[in-house]
């Protein structure tokens, strides 16, 4: 039997089969609200045994790029709950991505025109997209204050709890790609000498500390977290740390009983791979759901699941182009190719146009 197309229990949900469709940030509402673009967009893609939804900003300064639906107001709630309304209706379950960017964000979108957080004030050389310049410089930013770390715990805690209130069957925490939560991780960025620097265990001590209070709102079986070993992702450099790190993680990460370990590899955008003898020994250490994305193909990634390496196999980029990507990757049809212009911004086009493969190949006109 085809491990990639077999139904997973995920704790209590269970899951149509192994497909995940990772979180991709799309940038199509100015007003951060989902409307319903945004409902049939994750509805068309709801064949994936689960989706986790683009990053959603927990809060007006967690914002770092343009016209992204967030979570922590009333009218975004109701947003979200026509999304998963429409998800459930089609019979996939989906996680919220939740995400706070830190000092990769811009001062045009931060509350008062003030700068970024993070965990010092060194600025990424890094770019984010603003619907009226398109990829921008960040904005020097801020440290934050000891004090004031308790309320960005809060705010995840708070829009866990409106994304179950939405609907959601879960969350994903996100700790990866140099965002708020990896930047506190790494040696070179966090530069504190509070508890929240220096030693391993003081710099994870914000990703500990935000999974437990999520933990604590909506329950562990409902707690999923991103992470990016070896990432140099967003000018996240590279501080040697990593598999000690790790070591010191992995046990913390699975004793909370999470509903899984998401790995991103961005290998293919430039960053080192994940080692196979880091993945396997992650396995070997973590007895949790572990979920693996960065360009996998059908191949690769039931490779990985027959040899138990995984038990989920994360894509992206395929699922812009092809909204029934579980079967067209069943039935060995060809994948259509995203176009790159339309990723970030703009209306349907590129967005939920994309048709089915018994569409397109009945001569509906597309542009692939």
């Amino acid at each position: 039997m085809n491990h990639l197309f077999t139904p997973y229990a995920l704790g209590p949900i269970p899951l149509a089969n192994r497909v995940v469709m990772a979180p991709m940030t799309r940038s199509r509402r100015p007003d951060e609200v989902p409307d319903a673009g945004t409902a049939t967009y994750y509805a068309q893609r709801a064949g994936a045994g689960l989706m986790i939804t683009e990053g959603v900003f927990i809060s007006p300064e967690a914002r770092g790029y343009g016209d992204v639906p967030g979570l922590w107001t009333e009218r975004q709630v109701a947003g979200w709950a026509n999304v998963t309304d429409a998800v459930h209706a089609a019979g996939g379950r989906v996680f919220a991505q939740l995400w706070h960017v830190g000092r990769l964000s811009h001062r045009s979108l931060q509350p008062g025109g003030g700068a970024p957080v993070g965990p010092s004030t060194t600025r990424a050389d890094a770019r984010v997209w603003l619907r009226e310049t398109g990829m921008t410089d960040a904005t020097t930013p801020r440290a934050l204050e000891t004090g004031e770390i308790p309320r960005v715990v809060a705010d995840f805690a708070a829009a866990a709890d409106r994304a179950i209130r939405a609907g959601f069957d879960g969350v994903e925490v996100h700790g990866a790609h140099g965002f708020l939560l990896d930047q506190f991780l790494n040696a070179r960025v966090n530069d504190r000498t509070d508890r929240y620097g220096g030693s391993i265990e003081n710099r994870a001590r914000l990703l500990l500390t935000t999974l437990d209070a999520v933990i604590a709102r909506i329950g562990a079986h409902r707690v999923g977290v991103r992470l990016s070993p070896f990432t140099v992702a967003n000018d996240l450099p590279a501080d040697g740390e990593t598999e000690a790190m790790f070591r010191y993680l992995t046990p913390e990460l699975a004793r909370r009983g999470l509903a899984y370990t998401h790995l991103s590899d961005l290998h293919l955008s430039g960053g080192p791979d994940i080692p196979a003898a880091f993945l396997a020994g992650f396995r070997a250490a973590y007895d949790g759901t572990v979920i693996l994305a960065g360009g996998l193909d059908r191949a690769r990634a039931e490779g990985l699941l027959d040899a138990g390496l995984i038990d989920l196999a994360a894509f992206g980029k395929p699922f812009l182009a092809n909204p029934d990507l579980v079967e067209r990757m069943r039935r060995d049809l060809p994948l259509a190719t995203p176009d790159p212009a339309t990723f970030y911004g703009g209306d349907a086009t590129g967005y939920t146009d994309y048709p089915p493969a018994l569409v397109a190949t009945a001569g509906a006109a597309h542009r692939v």
